[in-house]
This record gives C-alpha cells, sequence and structure tokens, in this order.
C-alpha cells in the first residue's frame, strides 16, 4: 500500500481538534427577552420616537405601567454555559434592562438603560411589608409542626 499510517494519524488528529476547537468557539446562548437591547435603545430619540415606532422597531413592551400606560421596561437577559470550574453551570453574560417613558401624547421624553453593574448599584428597601393572606391560622402552624416532629425524628 501507498499510504503512510503516520501521515493519516497527524491528519486525523488535526481535524479532530479542528473539530474541538470549533465546538468551544460556539459557545451556547439562553436569551431571554428583546436581544440586542442597547443597540435599539440607542436608535430611539428623546422627543422623536413615539410609541409607534418604539413597537415597530422593538416589539410589545414586557412591563407597562397600570396606571396610565406612560413607562414602558423592556428587559435582556442572556445565559451562556459556565468554563469547566464553573462545572457548566450557567453564567449570566448580559443583564440589561431598558425604561421608557413618554408624555401624555406617546412621544419619548425619557430613556434609561440599565447593565448588570448599574443594576447591582441600585439600593432597595429593607423594609417589609406584612400580608395578612398568606399570615398562618393557628390549625396550620399546629400541623406544620407535628409535621416537623414527625419527620424530624428520622
Amino acid at each position: 500500500m501507498f499510504f503512510n499510517h503516520k501521515l493519516n494519524i497527524k491528519i486525523l488528529l488535526i481535524y479532530l481538534f479542528i473539530i474541538l476547537v470549533s465546538c468551544k468557539l460556539q459557545e451556547p446562548l439562553k436569551p431571554h427577552g428583546i436581544i440586542f437591547l442597547e443597540n435599539r435603545a440607542n436608535k430611539l430619540k428623546i422627543n422623536e420616537s413615539n410609541k409607534n415606532d418604539i413597537i415597530k422597531l422593538m416589539g410589545q413592551p414586557q412591563i407597562v405601567e397600570e396606571k396610565n400606560n406612560l413607562t414602558w421596561i423592556y428587559i435582556e437577559r442572556i445565559l451562556s454555559k459556565g468554563k469547566y470550574h464553573k462545572l457548566g453551570k450557567h453564567v449570566l453574560k448580559e443583564n440589561n434592562i431598558l425604561i421608557l417613558e413618554f408624555d401624555r401624547y406617546g412621544i419619548l421624553k425619557k430613556k434609561e438603560l440599565f447593565d448588570k453593574d448599574k443594576i447591582q448599584k441600585i439600593k432597595f428597601s429593607e423594609k417589609k411589608t406584612d400580608n395578612e393572606l398568606t399570615r398562618k391560622s393557628f390549625v396550620e402552624k399546629f400541623l406544620q409542626s407535628v409535621k416537623q416532629k414527625m419527620y424530624g425524628s428520622k
């Protein structure tokens, strides 16, 4: 035979290496919401764009203010697979929120884009609201304590 086995093995290893590298370069993503939100937000012009222009560019908003329909919120979240030291868990790659405020005529008056760094700097209140509906009754508390005692001894 005229085939050189060492050369065939080298070519096979090179092909295998190329296939493995190309698979690693294509990172699997899990998008949620509007993709490329920052690019789309840059196309919006304050005092020029109206609600119809925004719907054409971005689609319907995910969240609309209930009172007067003057604040719209768009969300973009992209997860990707983690590296080997993360054991393949999902890692947050993008997390953007766009808040649009309109005047009563539907003209864009204010836009704010929060990326994942700005979101972490937002201060939230530590106060808690008591909810009478979710408060447990005496019977529920009693049955829960009996259940804990039953399963706690095992």
